[in-house]
């Protein structure tokens, strides 16, 4: 019979860390967008979703960039759902993200399975790990929930054995969902029943794409002809498969640079994917029609793409790519959840033993021989799970989907409950309860119950803001005291209005008697607003505040502070330099405790305030003897830009080389 259990699992991991304490009011650094010369000529649908609704804020959420490189033994709270036939091992407390899928008779593990746990830049919000199978929800790019934790707990199954369901509160877009897990006895296959709900009055924007890592010495097969190729050129365009520039792109290996390939799949095709090895072995992923989009993603074997598959594990693990399925053709696109609506699907994960996955065709076309290998897999794939079947394990799944969970097995956030309390929703099947409040959630229980945001009783760093239209109208009716006008300032900064929310820290710092957090915020919109000599201002006098105000204190306050100073030290140094300020930069430099100094990302801004300086030799020293910026984020090219202007036209070293791209042809001479 299927079981459930609690395990533990032990493995090098490195720190999460603190997370930013600063709001991040800056437009994303997405790297996901389209270029307008690229809009012109897309299908209908696929140009009005690219352009429908894409993120423009990561509030309420806060950047998590507080991790580091050092990795020690760490136990990791597990869930697993196991059959006779198959074992997966998820992690409620990073996502619920399935670790590991183990097919027991063969002996064959079918994901790509890291061997450590190493937070990396890749997520909306920052940290976030590589391996196993993960479930993107927000917007375009990996969830902000990547290593966050999940509700989960044991509920009854169709068949009379027990399904593991995980379900969370989404909060960019403020939309709940499930993932349920249903291992019939048996079966070689995980059923993944999935189901997100709109349950306000206004339609929403919904992205959703399941990302499957695999070994990358694997072909890569889905059923289309063409598909959308999108790198980080951020360039858009349709490409034939298997083969593209001579080159046949279903292997993974064959690839230069780091590039997505969304495949056109026609419809009334079965949806499905599979990354299989020379003899016709691996994982298959199949779904029910609502889930379209299939995707293969490649890091490329040019050097920053195996740099970058080194950084995110041990050295000397094997490679991966990643086969992913989604709501939409590309992931550079968001579809309308209608007021008070939903979305559910079926998805199939297992095992598939199809014929080799190269096929000796006697004619020289690449299309035969590719016809040929996806009509093996295809008529295998109905042979094992009939796509039927996969509709009948939906058809018997769904009624399900409200059942009430049983026995808890992991908690989430109080993020759901808070939400749940202010507008009475009744959400079958995912209960968010009112137990799960945290300290977090306590200064807007407070808001919502008696109409005041409560001044904190320490000297410590502002709570994160909510800033949904409901909570900016609460905050625009509450006492105007410095800390309501903060976060409403940071409410309607979101909403667009910038003019008001300067207007309320303005406001805020006439009364405050700690000014840091508006001065920051203020000097965040004099960068916006193009006046970057008074944004230095401001943040050198913001640092000068936050130096005074920050107290001898221990414990997760103190770390808070630490966390605050050196956010709030890399911006004005930025800022200071920007304006050529680098004696004022300094300052801010030398006011940073020796633990931050030391830590990669600011080992680089020293390089780059050495070199403003007039230092050149001393920048090239700090290259020199190393350094590793835990948060780099995906596709940056801040090191090499700098090693540039330190070091001319000398190669960019190995260990710092991440280029996702290559490098731009240069302009014809007039």
């Amino acid at each position: 019979m299927t079981t459930i259990r609690r395990e533990v699992l032990t493995l090098p991991a490195a720190p999460l860390g603190q997370d930013n304490p600063l709001p991040p009011l800056r437009p994303l650094d997405e790297t996901h967008r389209v270029e307008d010369r690229d809009k012109k000529g897309l299908p209908r649908d696929m140009a009005r979703q690219v352009g429908h609704e894409p993120l423009h804020s990561l509030l309420p959420v806060h950047i998590r960039d507080g991790y580091d490189r050092t990795r020690a033994p760490r136990a990791l709270d597990t869930l697993v759902i196991e059959n006779d036939r198959l074992k997966a091992t998820v992690l409620p407390g990073l996502g619920g993200r399935i670790a590991s899928l183990f097919h027991k008779p063969t002996g064959r593990e079918l994901l790509y399975r890291n061997p450590v746990f190493q937070p990396a830049d890749f997520a909306l919000n920052g940290a976030w790990y590589s391996g196993g199978i993960e479930w993107n929800i927000g917007a375009t790019g990996h969830t902000t929930l990547s290593c966050s934790p999940v509700h989960a707990a044991r509920v009854p199954a169709p068949d009379g054995t027990d399904m593991l369901r995980l379900w969370e509160w989404e909060r960019l877009r403020d939309l709940p969902f499930q993932v349920d897990l249903w291992l019939p006895d048996g079966s070689d296959f995980l059923h993944v029943g999935v189901r997100v709900r709109n349950p306000h009055e206004r339609s929403a924007p919904l992205y959703w794409w399941s990302n499957i890592a695999v070994p990358e010495d694997r072909r890569v097969l889905a059923p289309a002809d063409d598909a959308w190729h999108f790198g980080y050129e951020r360039r858009l365009r349709n490409v034939p498969v298997p083969v593209n520039g001579g080159i046949d792109r279903t292997y993974p290996a064959n690839s230069t640079y780091p590039a997505d390939y969304f495949y056109e799949v026609p419809d009334g095709r079965r949806r499905w994917i599979a990354a299989l090895d020379a003899d016709g072995h691996g994982l298959v992923q199949t779904s029910t029609d609502v889930l379209r989009g299939r995707k293969l993603f490649v890091w490329g074997t040019g050097p920053g793409g195996r740099r970058w598959q080194e950084w995110l594990t041990e050295p000397g693990t094997g490679g991966y790519c990643e086969i992913q399925a989604g709501l939409a053709r590309t992931q550079l696109e968001h579809v309308p959840l209608e007021a008070g609506s939903e979305v559910s699907w079926l998805e199939s994960y297992g095992p598939l033993d199809a014929p080799p996955t190269s096929v000796a065709d006697p004619s020289p076309s690449p299309a035969a021989e590719w016809h040929a290998v996806l009509g093996g897999a295809e008529d295998r794939l109905e042979a094992v799970l009939p796509r039927a079947a996969v509709d009948a394990a939906y058809a018997a799944w769904l009624p399900h989907a409200d059942t009430e969970p049983g026995e808890p097995l992991a908690t989430g956030s109080g993020w759901g409950a808070l939400e749940v309390l202010r507008a009475g929703w009744k959400l079958p099947g995912t209960p968010f309860a009112e137990r799960t409040l945290g300290a977090a959630q306590q200064p807007w229980l407070h808001l919502l119950r008696a109409g005041t945001v409560p001044e904190p009783d320490r000297a410590e760093p502002p709570v994160p803001t909510l800033v949904a239209p409901h909570w900016r109208d609460m905050l625009e009716t509450a006492p105007a005291t410095a800390h309501t006008e903060y976060h409403l300032g940071i409410a309607q900064w979101h909403a667009g209005d910038r003019a008001q929310a300067e207007r309320s820290w303005e406001r805020g710092l006439r009364i405050a008697p700690t000014v840091w957090p508006m001065l920051r915020c203020l000097a965040v919109a004099d960068q916006e607003g193009g006046n970057p000599e008074r944004a230095a201002e401001r943040y050198a006098e913001a640092f000068d505040d936050l130096c005074r105000e920050r107290g001898d204190v221990g414990g997760d306050v103190h770390e808070r502070w630490v966390a605050a100073t050196a956010a709030l030290g890399r911006e004005a140094i930025e800022a200071l330099l920007a304006v050529g300020r680098p004696a004022e930069a300094r300052a801010v430099w030398q006011r940073l405790d020796r633990a931050t100094r030391a830590r990669g990302r600011f080992r680089l801004i020293e390089a780059g305030l050495l070199l403003a300086e007039g230092r050149r030799e001393e920048a090239r020293a700090v290259f020199d003897a190393g350094f590793e910026v835990a948060d780099l984020r995906e596709g940056s090219e801040d090191i090499g830009r700098l090693w540039t202007a330190v070091n001319g036209d000398e190669p960019l070293p190995e260990r710092y080389d991440f280029r996702m791209r290559p490098e731009p042809s240069p302009s014809p001479a007039p």
